[in-house]
């Protein structure tokens, strides 16, 4: 099965105000200001939008309201973080009228360890059961999938259309790219080493940092298909000193906070993830200012 996936999609942070109410407006400004930074894609709703904390109603809400603004342009993706595949069944189907390219769906990730067999049967349940494309996300520390699983599952399923690679394993990625199927999508989710990922070959990339300046994982992506490679390697060195300060704990907020430098609103995180601290911004903004005066000048 295609997809229409490629290139630089960012992972979209949720704007919340104080009372953890999704601020609509400000996500549809949001979306506005990611087209315009050239994005090839947006996905709502994944790990860092808080994905984890959004109810079936706020899901539905939001993706309708990407829809909307995107009109076509550019393709959506729904993220989907679930530990059941009832639950996952329940909320692709909220989205599934749409149009959407995909739903980003987590391996489950509670304490008990799921096999690999019920791994299978979970995301081969899921699109036999609601037919819309899948894009697995491999981040959970405790139950990643290796690359040979991972394999049989592109192999296998046809409705998963590919796979968001994190867990900072660029051997991983490598061997995606050498050995899944060509009509399988490889995107990277390295933050710090979209670089190499994108010189190896992967298909593009769905990750936080790309949110958090687009204008400049753009400039790199192009950089990389032009060959200008002197160029690449001199945006991933900045791009570099800048995500290797962001801290983990507050990714998703520290991503808001980055947006606001470039004017673009988003509000709060919902709690209990805290908004940068005064000593986490003092640590990372030099980075983030330098990297945007070099490569997003007009931001």
């Amino acid at each position: 099965m295609q997809t229409k996936l490629k290139g630089v999609i960012p992972a979209l942070p949720t704007p919340f105000d104080a009372d953890g109410e999704i601020d609509e407006a400000a996500f549809r400004a949001e979306v506005r200001f990611m087209l315009g930074k050239g994005v090839h894609g947006i996905c709502v709703c994944g790990s860092t939008g808080e994905g984890h904390t959004i109810e079936k109603d706020e899901f539905r809400r939001l993706t309708a309201a990407a829809m909307e603004e995107v009109q076509g342009r550019v393709p959506v993706v729904a993220g989907i973080i679930a530990n059941s595949t009832r639950e996952v069944i329940a909320r692709t189907r909220v989205v599934a009228d749409f149009g959407i390219e995909a739903v980003q769906v987590t391996p489950t990730f509670y304490v008990f360890q799921t096999s690999e067999e019920s791994l299978f049967g979970h995301f081969k349940t899921i699109w036999e059961t609601v037919g819309v494309p899948i894009v697995l996300y491999n981040v959970i520390p405790w139950n990643l999938l290796t690359t040979r699983f991972t394999l049989r599952i592109l192999n296998e399923i046809p409705g998963v259309v590919g796979i968001k690679q994190s867990q900072g394993d660029m051997h991983r990625v490598a061997e995606l790219v050498l050995h899944a199927p060509k009509d399988k999508v490889i995107l990277a989710a390295i933050d710090d080493l979209l670089y190499p990922c994108f010189a190896i070959g992967v298909q593009g990339t769905l990750a936080a940092s790309p949110a958090a300046v687009p204008g400049v994982v753009v400039a790199l992506w192009n950089a990389v298909q032009a060959g200008d490679h002197a160029m690449a390697l001199e945006i991933h060195k900045l791009l570099l000193n800048f995500w290797s300060l962001v801290p983990l704990e507050n990714q998703p907020a520290c991503v808001k906070y980055a947006l606001e430098t470039q004017g673009c609103h988003t509000g709060l995180p919902r709690q209990p993830m805290p908004y940068p601290t005064a000593a986490q911004q003092a640590e990372f903004a030099p980075a983030l200012r330098a990297l945007l005066a070099a490569y997003d000048p007009e931001r």
